[in-house]
């Protein structure tokens, strides 16, 4: 029995004996393979190097790209279409010195020429109050006459328009004819025009420099050498009310009323001429 124990307790005793140098003998990992996992992230996770100088963005702009450095740009032409189209309500006024080519004559007057100008300038309201068919009826030089009869070869400023000696010289024509006159009468408020045809009111000033004045019209200044013999140049006005008939209009109740009265005054006048 003793025996039998030896022999077990050996046996255990060599299997212990051999997995302890088992284990001794297994390779141990070396401090620098244990740290290698932290060193390695510490690698890939450094932050990038900053960027170069030539790569890097500008703060502040150069003086070539500066905007208050940048050169303001060269003021344009002079152009009384752009002028009036600003302005709004001049539409007829626009396409008639298109139209008659008045308005390139006007710009090259006053860019070229370097003369000074006024218009007159008639709104569309003004051009719709003319009787229906009338600027159809003018032929193209009596046209262009009207749009120049509209422009004064100077520049004439509001206040100046007290002191302005009569007949003022349009470029329509020859005013010591008496074929185009363009009489100025001033009040304290307000600058009358008459043409001899129509007197128009300025209303307000649309545009103005040392060179070239513009004004807004209420009517279309109508010249005698083109309208003197036309009967009519204005619209016809719609009366408000219509005109009541000067004779009295009866009732139909009224004359049956009228009819049986007369009938009994005849029926009693007969019983009366039977009875007697």
């Amino acid at each position: 029995m003793m025996k039998q124990l030896f022999l077990s307790f050996s046996a255990l005793l060599v299997f212990l004996l051999h997995f302890t140098t088992t284990l001794a003998q297994a390779p141990a990992k070396s401090p620098a393979q244990a740290q290698a996992p932290a060193q390695a992230p510490a690698v890939v996770l450094s932050p990038p190097a900053p960027l170069s100088p030539a790569l890097s963005p500008p703060v502040v702009l150069s003086p070539a790209l500066s905007p208050v450095q940048v050169p303001p740009a060269p003021s344009g032409k002079t152009n009384i279409t752009t002028i009036l189209g600003k302005a709004g309500k001049f539409s007829t006024l626009i396409w008639l010195l298109g139209n008659t080519q008045v308005g390139d004559r006007i710009n090259l007057q006053l860019n070229k020429g370097n003369k000074a100008l006024t218009l007159f300038a008639p709104t569309d309201d003004a051009f719709s109050s003319l009787k229906s068919g009338l600027l159809n009826s003018l032929s193209d030089q009596q046209r262009v006459q009207l749009m120049l009869f509209h422009v004064l070869s100077s520049f004439i400023s509001l206040s100046q328009f007290k002191a302005v000696s009569n007949p003022l010289h349009t470029q329509a024509g020859d005013n010591d004819k008496g074929n185009f006159p363009l009489n100025v009468t001033t009040t304290d408020s307000q600058v009358n025009i008459s043409t001899g045809i129509v007197t128009a009111a300025i209303v307000k000033t649309i545009y103005i420099d040392s060179q070239l004045g513009v004004y807004e019209v209420d009517r279309v200044l109508l010249p005698l050498a083109i309208f003197n013999h036309k009967s009519s140049v204005l619209a016809p006005s719609s009366p408000d009310t219509a005109t009541p008939s000067t004779v009295p209009l009866v009732e139909a109740s009224s004359a049956t009323g009228l009819i049986r009265h007369a009938a009994l005054s005849f029926g009693v006048a007969a019983i009366a001429a039977f009875s007697l």
